[in-house]
């Protein structure tokens, strides 16, 4: 016969089940917090340690991965576990080039190693066009477009759309009323391509004609379109950057002056800049930055930055040193904050913070991040698309500084020929044309692959997509835009 328990012992039986109920799920939800934030059990010591994480990805995806020899889970894009300390990391696919680097990693933390650019191992070089003569040739920022100028006495271009695996040409020549002295007699005429917008539209031509110089801002989609901006103006203009993408709006050095010049609406601003140098503009964060001189009896030259809308710039430092000191500076938004490089020769200092408001004088909100010196003088500073490095060339060697993970790295430009500008060709990895061969490597130096034979100092590019890298080379007496396939069919 059932007995019915007492209320006293219903209590007690309810509380140790609630007991181990709360105490199960504690454990659990403590488990998986701790599984999330990397906590594994190694089998050789018997502990339990936090490990890093790795994120994997490929270019094409669908690679195998392996880490210290070990095969890692399924193909790329895919992700790891691992202990802190160094690693080897490799990624590979059949029909390309082995990837592989050494890495270093501490608990808890996720190294991102998504970049793997994998080269081709049999690399086949297609002629696409023809051209007699090629004085030079500028890929629009995102692979979409090519120009080709084929004389530098003349203003007639070619238009390559590469968006697709047809390639299709238009050929652009700007009327001679849109530039000076086309007809006068003894005029030497030079056509210089300069600068894309970030839109990939307009184009900046600086027009050499005898010892005077003009800019024209060429409209890739409506030829006739194309503007004088230094005849419009009637101003003399030493150098000139796009503000926005409009093909309207630009920032232009006069004597020492920066000045905002709008073409739709016929005007020009009051100095926003003065005893300036040089400078550079970056669209996506309205931003200028600039060297110069300080407006005071000491003649010091200055590190400078303007941000649209301020009243007047602020100074990011003061330098004493002499001319013949060359001076570099850059800039980039990343990550929710702001960072300016400068380099004094071999002495490199970065900020990061908030750029300076000019208006209420906050020239503190920037602070010196790190400092490093360099075996040899800075020639050039460029960040990568994203922002995230810092790439300082000095002669044929770069250092890369890698904002994210705060890590230097410095490598070398192989060859005996002239040594080229940064060139980035992705998010990661820079080219080369040294010694007339096109040559690809990561940031930081590693990974390097020489790709085939081009005319030194023409562009190239990789295609939107990734599948084909442009450039330009010669066979014989002829000249040719040519691809190679990088991502196999």
């Amino acid at each position: 016969m059932y007995r019915k328990h007492s209320k006293r012992k219903q209590l007690i039986w309810r509380s140790v089940n609630y007991f181990f109920m709360v105490t199960s799920v504690i454990l659990i939800v403590a488990f998986i917090t701790l599984f999330m934030l990397g906590f594994r059990f190694d089998a050789n010591n018997g502990k339990y340690e936090q490990y890093a994480f790795l994120q994997f990805g490929t270019s094409p995806s669908g690679a195998t991965v392996s880490v210290d020899g070990k095969v890692v889970g399924a193909k790329t894009p895919n992700k790891n576990s691992i202990p802190a300390g160094k690693h080897e990391v490799v990624m590979w696919r059949d029909g390309y080039e082995t990837w592989n680097k050494s890495i270093d990693v501490k608990s808890g933390t996720l190294t991102w190693l998504n970049y793997a650019l994998l080269i081709p191992k049999k690399l086949t070089v297609e002629p696409v066009a023809n051209y007699d003569s090629v004085y030079s040739s500028l890929a629009s920022p995102k692979g979409n477009y090519m120009i080709i100028e084929k004389k530098s006495d003349k203003p007639l271009f070619e238009l390559v759309d590469l968006g697709s695996d047809l390639i299709k040409t238009t050929s652009l020549t700007i009327p001679t009323n849109l530039y000076s002295e086309p007809n006068t007699i003894g005029v030497a005429h030079t056509f210089n391509l300069l600068k894309w917008d970030e839109g990939g539209r307009y184009v900046i031509i600086n027009h050499i004609f005898g010892e005077k110089n003009e800019w024209l801002v060429m409209d890739t989609q409506n030829i006739n379109q194309t503007k004088n901006v230094t005849g419009h103006f009637n101003i003399s203009i030493s150098s000139i950057d796009f503000s926005g993408t409009s093909g309207n709006i630009f920032y232009a050095l006069s004597s020492d002056e920066i000045l905002r010049l709008d073409l739709s609406a016929g005007t020009i601003s009051k100095p926003l800049i003065s005893g300036v140098a040089n400078f550079s503009a970056y669209d996506e964060s309205k931003v200028i930055v600039y060297i110069g001189i300080k407006n005071d009896a000491t003649g010091n030259r200055v590190f400078g930055i303007y941000r649209d809308g301020d009243d007047k710039s602020s100074i990011i430092k003061t330098v004493s040193v002499g001319q013949d000191v060359e001076l570099h500076i850059a800039t980039t938004h990343y990550y929710n904050e702001d960072y300016v490089i400068i380099s004094e020769g071999k002495k490199i200092n970065l900020y990061g913070g908030s750029y300076p408001n000019a208006n209420s004088d906050n020239a503190n909100s920037m602070k010196v991040i790190t400092s490093f010196e360099l075996s040899e003088n800075v020639n050039e500073i460029v960040f990568s698309p994203t922002g995230k490095y810092a790439l300082l060339k000095s002669g044929s060697s770069f250092t890369s500084y890698d904002l994210e993970y705060q890590k230097l790295a410095v490598s070398n430009i192989e060859g005996s020929g002239p040594v080229p500008l940064i060139r980035w060709i992705d998010e990661n990895n820079i080219w080369s044309d040294r010694d007339g061969s096109l040559s690809i490597r990561e940031f930081d130096g590693l990974n390097s692959h020489t790709i085939n034979p081009v005319v030194s100092g023409q562009d190239a590019t990789l295609t939107n997509n990734g599948r084909y890298l442009y450039s330009i080379g010669k066979l014989n007496d002829t000249y040719q835009l040519q691809r190679v396939r990088m991502i196999l069919p």
